[in-house]
């Protein structure tokens, strides 16, 4: 098949998607029916709780659930072929994902703005509340150590081996950190203009994505700024510390909402790549349609079912998503009718940018580019502008698309610590509660937003500096575990409060035999190694947290069926 014809085919089927599906959802879950002011407006803070307009509020939301995640599921799900690939990004987008986001930005508007962990406490029990709490502050501190890592990499200097910085080997690095630094300057400003000085957001918004342009020329010219990956490390953590503290105003909606054009470019420059090159599926060394339900990647044999369904997670679901729109966007959502384009839509757009990357991939191994997710990507379709630019312009898109790609670690980086500090205060409240509402005691300290965050900072940071790659392999199956859940916790109060709720029961059901699989094969494999004597900490690590996390999903499920047959039952 044409790559050209299989993405114009692709696009009809998810906007039919949005169109018919999402709009009976919305009929089902009788979406803008109150006539209650949401959170963000009924509890407004000036902080965490701020009326957002919903183009702006979906460009948070947006860049907060994308970030590389659509890319590299695909292209770890790649050696499959691309037939499953697309087929579970298509399903799975619109009867999995986009219901796993919309329900849970619905339900979080209807519980205060407040996560899934506090539905699930209101719904089914405090057991299961802090159950699932725990669980989901554990896995972002996990994501706050990846990313964070991540980022520090991409800044850090190239070190010889004398110890000493390679100046010539650093360069792409230094720009990648120069255009961070200069656009979270330009975010800043874009806020204050906006939200302080009422300036007009058409205005704005030219004006901000004119200086992110002027940002990126001058950061890939000047970048006087060489450290290592330790010092950049210490940095990006005292930055997540003060962006998960300071108003949503001031750095996350600005930030995210001018971050989204980098993503829409992208977005662009991928799709007219197709067209420019409109390259067949597979052929002389491309990705092929479909390779087996058990392939052999050097690693092992690999299965189809639970692997292809636990790699391509934020380009179908992705139980991440539903602590974003639960945490910050739920906060910030100004008319309950701006919940379907934005959680629905925003799933269904990162369906789009999903079968982009498998077009890429497939050039880019017709290109002979088959290693590092950013490479194929990037050089995928930069390559497709091959056959009508210069070698100097492939290069120049090649670079930008690195840049941009790089960009969206550090957004989804920060909006992480912020959940995971609402996530460590919910654990202390009791139902209903917020944090106002503790007033003296132990309580009241550990729910202060700001030992909060030092505490969540200095866990992640230290887990990104000793090794969290060695528990990294359990993320995958974790972060299904986390959409499964949420489609329980959502499913559980539909049905309390009287709604149609089935259209989650599959989508639960599956996506947690998935995850239950899939830990069980990490169990065999860990205890594999571990038989095999030599092993360090890691194995030991990844099978007691397989197995901790198998009983965590035993009991929720357990919790859940009980609610959803009539028992513990209780109206909200």
């Amino acid at each position: 098949m044409n790559s050209l014809l299989l993405l114009i085919i692709c696009i009809a089927i998810l906007v039919l998607g949005y169109i018919f599906y999402g709009g009976w959802l919305c009929k089902q879950w009788g979406v803008g029916e109150s006539k209650k002011a949401t959170p963000a407006h009924e509890m407004e803070d000036g902080v965490d709780y701020v009326p957002a307009k919903a183009p702006v509020l979906m460009g948070h939301h947006f860049s907060s659930i994308a970030g590389a995640g659509p890319i590299t599921g695909p292209i770890g799900a790649a050696m499959f072929g691309w037939v499953p690939v697309v087929l579970w990004i298509l399903v799975g987008g619109i009867f999995f994902g986009g219901v796993h986001d919309f329900g849970a930005l619905f339900a979080s508007i209807r519980h205060k703005g407040q996560s899934i962990g506090e539905i699930i406490s209101t719904n089914m029990s405090k057991r299961a509340k802090l159950l699932f709490t725990i669980f989901a502050y554990l896995t972002l501190i996990l994501v706050v150590a990846a990313f964070a890592s991540i980022v520090a990499s991409t800044f850090g200097a190239v070190v010889d081996d004398a110890g000493s910085i390679d100046i010539a080997a650093s360069a792409t690095n230094a720009s990648v950190a120069m255009v961070s630094l200069l656009f979270i300057l330009i975010a800043i400003v874009f806020g204050f203009m906006v939200y302080r000085r009422n300036a007009s957001m058409a205005v704005s918004t030219i004006l901000g994505v004119a200086a992110i342009a002027l940002c990126m020329v001058i950061g890939m010219n000047f970048h006087p700024i060489y450290l290592k990956t330790n010092t950049w490390m210490i940095i990006v953590g005292i930055y997540i510390a003060i962006a998960s503290v300071t108003p949503v105003w001031i750095l996350l909606q600005p930030r995210d909402y001018l971050s989204s054009f980098l993503l829409y470019a992208m977005l662009a420059v991928a799709l007219v790549g197709v067209v420019i090159s409109h390259a067949g599926m597979g052929g002389a060394d491309g990705l092929a349609a479909f390779n087996g339900f058990a392939v052999d990647n050097g690693n092992g044999m690999q299965y189809l079912f639970p692997v292809l369904f636990t790699t391509v997670a934020c380009g179908a679901i992705s139980g991440f998503h539903s602590l974003v729109s639960s945490g910050t966007t739920s906060k910030q959502l100004d008319k309950e009718t701006d919940a379907k384009p934005i959680a629905y839509g925003g799933m269904l757009l990162e369906c789009v940018l999903a079968v982009i990357t498998v077009c890429a991939i497939n050039f880019a191994y017709k290109n002979g580019i088959t290693a590092g997710a950013t490479a194929i990507f990037a050089g995928g379709i930069s390559q497709m502008y091959g056959g009508i630019a210069s070698e100097g312009v492939v290069a120049a898109l090649n670079t930008l698309l690195v840049l941009t790609y790089s960009a969206f670690c550090l957004t989804s980086l920060d909006t992480a610590t912020r959940l995971a500090r609402f996530m460590f205060q919910e654990f202390f409240l009791e139902p209903g509660q917020t944090v106002d509402d503790v007033k003296e005691g132990w309580k009241k300290t550990l729910v202060n937003p700001y030992v909060a965050t030092i505490i969540t900072v200095i866990l992640g940071i230290a887990l990104g500096m000793t090794g969290y790659s060695k528990i990294w392999g359990l993320f995958g199956a974790a972060n299904q575990l986390l959409a499964g859940i949420g489609l329980l916790a959502v499913a559980t109060w539909l049905g309390n409060v009287g709604k149609n709720n089935k259209m989650f029961l599959f989508p639960m059901g599956f996506m947690i035999i998935v995850t239950i699989c899939s830990l069980c094969v990490t169990v065999k494999n860990q205890i594999g190694i571990i038989s095999a004597g030599g092993a360090d900490w890691g194995p030991y690590a990844q099978a007691v947290l397989a197995v901790l996390l198998i009983v965590l999903a035993v009991i929720l499920v357990i919790e859940g069926v009980q609610t959803l047959a009539g028992r513990n039952k209780r109206r909200v």
